[in-house]
């Protein structure tokens, strides 16, 4: 697999992994090489700097994964956000050429500008962003500006275009709120729903340029991510009979894939479903007995070669087919009675899924190609008590799992995914109660739930802070998820917004 590194995703890696690639039968058919005639073999270089040691060409582009082939013919997968601006552009040229579909390209930055969606723009809590400050100042990086008036909720911020978009409770409505990346100035706000504060954070889709949202009690809406106009909605108890698996309301960032929004709206007949996110239209529909929406969001997987979203619901963990909707595994060891709240973590074959409470706990799954369907085996269960995540997410670097521990706490830990055994920790860290976790440039912001913001060393060497500071307001529990864009720091906190410059000088 890749090898990589906390400053620079290293290439040395790279003929290691092609040739076993050429041992290994691919999931995905391979393409003509007379539809991308104008794609030469080259040299790749990732975002740090780094060059490939073989020389490869684009074949295709699925989603914002470059496949790239080798001179023997075999394939290697990239992900656009690793790649140098000088390789977009040749990709960019591609498109323009016509001779190979490049879609993604405009909706995923190689110099962490950009933050479109729940946990970044590859969905796994990492900015691509460097040139990041190593060591904090003793009150913390300069704060560049702060914003006021958003409305409550505990929705977390996107950064796409110079924009910034987050959801906010104001005058009895949850409305979707764009606000400026210059100052925090609002630029508009599109009224959504009704119901308690929302939890959701929004999902830009910058290929369409639209942005969706859903509020406390299940109302999605669509809307021009430039204008703020309304362009559809739905409401997952009137539309699919949905349900909560308790009763903090739906907190889920929908997923944009390709032409499809992947949602869980929660119920018998459609615990995920699969809409065309132009118009709503419903695609498909996965059908599931006793099926309750969670607090995870849906994140892509090939695993056993069949591509499937998988999500943490109310039941446990889920696979589901992304040609169909078929409902293709579950998992429910993990899955406590109150609120399954992280989203898991997938990596090749594996998936690794956390729950916080009494009765919740950790997984590794590996999973297995059964006919037209999915086998999940279970690599090794861990009780609440040796690893568990309440809600501030969990990030994987290579093997390494780093993430909080405890229920209500965040504990810092380093876990060795495959192994299932501390690196590190867990251990009690610089704030208290549960910690929201991100990687930028080889560091682990941890966002406690009491204000506390700390930079650890994200190292398999050992536990290190380096830096905390207070932030500037703690209206209510600091849960909101911390988010890196253009070497800004975000940190949302009720109806306040605080940009601190972590660019290192």
């Amino acid at each position: 697999m890749w090898v990589s590194s906390w400053r620079k995703w290293c290439w040395t890696g790279l003929a290691a992994l092609v040739v076993a690639l050429g041992t290994m039968s691919l999931s995905w058919t391979r393409l003509s090489a007379e539809e991308f005639a104008d794609s030469d073999f080259r040299t790749w270089v990732t975002a740090n700097g780094v060059r490939s040691t073989v020389k490869l060409r684009v074949v295709a582009l699925q989603g914002s994964v470059a496949k790239l082939q080798r001179e023997d013919g075999g394939i290697v997968e990239l992900q656009l956000s690793r790649l140098s601006g000088e390789d977009l552009q040749y990709l960019r040229n591609l498109k323009r050429a016509g001779s190979t579909p490049v879609a993604a390209l405009n909706s995923t930055t190689a110099d962490g500008k950009e933050w479109p969606r729940w946990r970044g723009p590859e969905n796994n809590g990492i900015s691509a962003e460097t040139g990041l400050l190593q060591k904090w100042p003793e009150d913390g990086p300069p704060l560049s500006w702060s914003a006021s008036g958003i409305g409550e909720g505990f929705s977390s911020v996107v950064v796409w275009n110079e924009r910034i978009y987050t959801l906010g409770k104001r005058g009895g409505a949850t409305e979707l709120i764009c606000l400026s990346t210059t100052d925090g100035a609002e630029q508009w706000a599109t009224a959504i729903g009704g119901g308690e504060a929302p939890n959701c954070t929004p999902t830009v889709d910058p290929q369409s340029k639209l942005v969706f949202g859903i509020t406390h009690q299940g109302d999605l809406l669509c809307a021009d991510a430039v204008t703020g106009a309304e362009k559809w909605r739905r409401n997952f108890a009137r539309d699919f009979g949905g349900r909560m698996m308790s009763g903090w309301g739906y907190s889920e960032s929908p997923l944009v894939d390709g032409e499809l929004l992947i949602c869980t709206p929660g119920s018998d007949e459609a615990v995920m479903a699969g809409l065309k996110k132009d118009t709503g239209e419903i695609v498909w529909k996965t059908p599931m007995p006793a099926g309750s929406a969670g607090y995870a969001s849906p994140v892509v997987s090939q695993a056993g070669g069949i591509k499937q979203y998988v999500t943490l619901v109310g039941r446990g963990l889920i696979g589901v087919a992304a040609d169909d909707g078929r409902l293709l595994w579950q998992y429910d060891r993990i899955a406590n009675s109150t609120a399954n709240v992280p989203t898991p973590i997938v990596h090749g074959d594996l998936v690794f899924g956390s729950s916080g409470y009494g009765d919740g706990g950790s997984a590794l799954l590996r999973l297995h190609r059964d006919g037209n369907g999915i086998r999940a085996e279970e690599v090794y269960y861990l009780k609440n008590n040796q690893l568990q995540n309440h809600h501030g997410g969990m990030v994987r670097v290579g093997d390494l799992i780093y993430t909080g521990h405890g229920h209500n706490q965040g504990f810092p830990v380093c876990f060795d995914l495959k192994k299932g055994e501390p690196v590190w920790g867990p251990q009690r860290g610089p704030g208290s109660g549960s910690a929201a976790v991100l990687v930028a440039d080889g560091k682990l912001y941890f966002r406690y739930q009491n204000g506390i913001m700390a930079l650890l060393n994200a190292s398999p060497n050992g536990y290190q802070v380096d830096g905390t500071f207070r932030v500037k307001s703690n209206n209510k529990e600091g849960w909101a998820h911390p988010v890196i864009a253009d070497k800004k720091l975000y940190l949302r906190d009720q109806s306040e917004l605080h940009c601190y410059d972590v660019a290192r000088p």
